[in-house]
């Protein structure tokens, strides 16, 4: 039995290493994990009690169009119910645009480093890739990115705030590139980091949509509302290209459970604002830490940073914290063999980390 060529090339998604799992190597009592960018605060209390009461449905197929949810979001996003499709996770929203779009006839143009599923759905389905390296202040280069584009391109991918660098598309910017791409060539913003915003001039994409048809944008709830073990995410776009993409999804693929969750975090934001300041204020020790050892570090307006600790490769940084009970992503997965990505944790948690590293660099020093 022969599989396609291409998927003969990929390599199982792998995520961080699993808390347990580091506990029971090493013998340790305590291990924090800062690998994932998963919420330090959990989820909105009335989200759990949403949770505990959608068991008693557990035997019960969910809504399979998602209609109280989408309504609700709908809602809260001003847009129509029509332009919102549901998956499970942002990633499938990914995956059933690639699948409907891409083919060993078309291209599809991304930068470098970026999120790797984009490149990982345009691989299984056959389609050339165009990879355009980030710029030396870790951003997409937007005027490389055009010129990449052909009549073959299908998708462009714009991930902002991009991961790993936390870097983000201002609006001018996206506005320029809009203005120039052709109308039939899709533009996916991937919105996954946007609710840990704060910068001024972020777009607001859910207008630029109105003029830009073919602009689309995913979002989740599993990054600032909390609900990443609950997978659900959405992609807006104009209703004719939901219109499009919709019979690639899998019957009910999000459960009731999820759907219930979103429904109850989008009742209540005053947590995500909470998060949002938190996260700002963990941001700010690590940029206080970088500057005081001296690494650079990419200015991120994500819940996460990439932190390069020059003479270092990642792995040793990755498992130095990984034997004192912290748990990062090591740069040389992500494109940067010098750096770690570390997720932005409690008070407590970043304390701890940042008091790690410098013991190991003054001892380092000292020696």
């Amino acid at each position: 039995m022969k599989a396609k060529q291409q998927i003969l090339s990929l390599k199982a998604y792998q995520p961080g290493k699993p808390i347990e799992e580091v506990k029971r190597e090493l013998g340790l009592t305590s291990v924090t994990k800062l690998a994932s960018n998963e919420n330090p605060f959990g989820c909105a209390a009335a989200v759990k009690d949403a949770v505990m009461d959608e068991l008693n449905s557990v035997s019960i197929y969910p809504d399979g169009y998602a209609a109280e949810t989408r309504y609700k979001l709908a809602d809260h996003l001003n847009v129509k119910p029509q332009q919102i499709l549901f998956g499970n996770g942002s990633d499938e929203v990914v995956e059933m645009f690639c699948r409907t779009y891409l083919s060993p006839e078309s291209n599809t143009v991304m930068a470098s480093p970026t999120f790797p599923q984009y490149k990982h759905n345009s691989v299984i389905e056959g389609a050339e890739i165009i990879e355009i390296p980030l710029t030396n202040d870790g951003k997409h280069d937007l005027d490389k990115m055009y010129e990449a584009i052909d009549r073959n391109t299908k998708i462009v991918w714009i991930c902002s705030p991009n991961n790993p660098t936390g870097t983000y598309v201002t609006e001018k910017e996206l506005v320029s590139f809009l203005e120039k791409v052709p109308p039939d060539v899709i533009v996916a913003c991937d919105e996954a980091y946007q609710e840990y915003v704060v910068s001024d001039d972020y777009p607001d994409t859910l207008k630029l949509q109105r003029d830009y048809p073919n602009l689309i944008i995913f979002r989740t709830f599993s990054k600032a509302f909390g609900l990443a073990s609950l997978r659900i995410g959405y992609g807006v776009a104009h209703e004719n290209l939901i219109k499009v993409v919709d019979p690639v999804r899998e019957p009910f693929n999000t459960s009731r459970v999820a759907q219930r969750a979103a429904i109850t975090a989008l009742d209540n934001l005053d947590f995500i604002e909470m998060c949002r300041e938190r996260n700002r204020e963990g941001m700010k020790m690590y940029e206080d830490f970088c500057d005081k050892y001296h690494l650079e570090y990419f200015p991120s307006q994500g819940n996460f940073i990439l932190i390069d600790f020059k003479t270092k490769q990642g792995d040793e940084v990755f498992n130095y914290l990984l034997k004192n009970g912290y748990i990062v992503r090591s740069g040389n997965a992500l494109g940067f063999p010098t750096s770690v990505r570390i997720t932005v944790g409690s008070t407590e948690q970043n304390e701890g980390i940042i008091q790690c590293l410098s013991n190991w660099l003054e001892n380092e020093a000292d020696g």
